[in-house]
Parts: C-alpha cells; sequence; structure tokens
C-alpha cells in the first residue's frame, strides 16, 4: 500500500516486482552518469577557450558514437531478462479466471468445483475502521503464498485492466479474448490495485484485492466457500 508523500515504488511482494524495482533503480543510475557527464562537459566548454584540437576531434566523435551504443546494451539486457521472465510461465498451483465487468470483477477458481464469486467495491459509508477508501471490497481474491498463480484476464462489456502494482501485473481485458499473467507472493498481506483502463463513469470504482495467505488457511477458506 502507498504511503502519503511516497516518492518510490510500493514494497515489492513478488519476485518480478523486485526485479523491476532493481531495473529502475539502475536505469536511474545510467541516467544519472549521462546527465553529470554532459553536464561537466557543458561547464568544461564555457569555462576553458576552445582550443585548436576540438575541431577536429575523431577520437572524440568515434567515443561518443560507441559509449550511447555500450548504454544502450547495458539497459537492454536486463530488460530483456524481465520481460523473458514476466512471459515464462511454468506448471502453475492454482489458476484463476478474472473477468471485468462495468464496474466489478468476477473471479472464477477453475480447480475447484463452484468456485466463483463477483468482487464489489465497498461504499464509503459501509466501510469498516481501517479499510481504505475507494480500495475495499466485499469478496478479495485469496491465494496461498508462495505458489505460482495463474490469472486467465477477460472482459464481458468493455475494455478493463487487472494491475496490482505491489506485485507487478497489469494485464488488460479484452472482450472476446483470454490473456494471462502469473506471479508469486513472497509474503502474507493483502494487495490493491484498481482497474488500469479508463472504461466509463465508474472506472475508478472497481479495485482489486487479492489477500495472500499460508496454504492451510486457503484450503480452511476454499472449502467453506464452496460448501
Amino acid at each position: 500500500m502507498a504511503n502519503p508523500s511516497q516518492l518510490g515504488f510500493q514494497d515489492a511482494s513478488s519476485p518480478i516486482m523486485e526485479e523491476l524495482v532493481e531495473f529502475h533503480d539502475h536505469a536511474l543510475m545510467v541516467a544519472l552518469a549521462i546527465c553529470s557527464l554532459v553536464l561537466y562537459l557543458l561547464a568544461l566548454m564555457l569555462m576553458e577557450k576552445l582550443l585548436s584540437n576540438t575541431v577536429d576531434a575523431q577520437e572524440v566523435e568515434l567515443i561518443w558514437t560507441i559509449l550511447p551504443a555500450i548504454v544502450l546494451i547495458l539497459l537492454a539486457l536486463p530488460s530483456l531478462q524481465i520481460l523473458y521472465m514476466m512471459d515464462e510461465l511454468d506448471e502453475p498451483d492454482l489458476t484463476l479466471k478474472a473477468i471485468g465487468h462495468q464496474w466489478y470483477w468476477t473471479y472464477e477458481y477453475t480447480d475447484f468445483k463452484d468456485l466463483t464469486f463477483d468482487s464489489y467495491m465497498i461504499p464509503t459509508p459501509e466501510l469498516s475502521p481501517g479499510h481504505f477508501r475507494l480500495l475495499e471490497v466485499d469478496h478479495r481474491m485469496v491465494i496461498p503464498m508462495e505458489s505460482p498463480i495463474r490469472v486467465i484476464v477477460t472482459a464481458d462489456d468493455v475494455l478493463h485492466s487487472w494491475a496490482i502494482p505491489t506485485l507487478g501485473v497489469k494485464t488488460d481485458a479484452i472482450p472476446g479474448r483470454l490473456n494471462q499473467t502469473s506471479f508469486i507472493t513472497t509474503r502474507p498481506g493483502i494487495f490493491y490495485g484498481q482497474c488500469s483502463e479508463i472504461c466509463g463513469a465508474n472506472h475508478s470504482f472497481m479495485p482489486i484485492v487479492v489477500e495472500s495467505t499460508p496454504l492451510t488457511q486457503f484450503e480452511n477458506w476454499s472449502s467453506l466457500l464452496s460448501s
């Protein structure tokens, strides 16, 4: 959950989000080095007199041609690695289907029989103490922690987007099409997200809440809900 006046990302709760945060910091350090070098050269050119050897400097032209290529490689290699990790999908322990509607979500646990429910936002007057306004729902999506989870995302009416920042997940929900994403939660907790697609007048009122619990608690919850 984000805090007031927070400058960075939310605390990562999945291996993919940890990699994304590390790549973000890596890219910022590269950008800081480039800006520092450019500022140093600008200050040097303003303070020093122009010499004759700066008019025709093939070595300098060679450096500023090769150096950007090296910088791009330093950015491309970890980026491609993360993209491959995000698309890689091993055998999941649990498969869910998230269906976007105007303006709520329906979750189907395909590995269980008759385990499906709708998830609506709780109105502000009905919130319990400690709950977050515009983020809390009446039925959370409960998953077991430290287990590979596959989520199949689609929509019933218009475009939606199933996104949870702390898990590093954002998948478009398109009518007539099935998109999939996967993640692993590294700790128990409650993770909040929202529809990240402008899907209509109540676009900001269809939150996503994922509750990560130990396996025993998830089994108890699923048995009670499916009975």
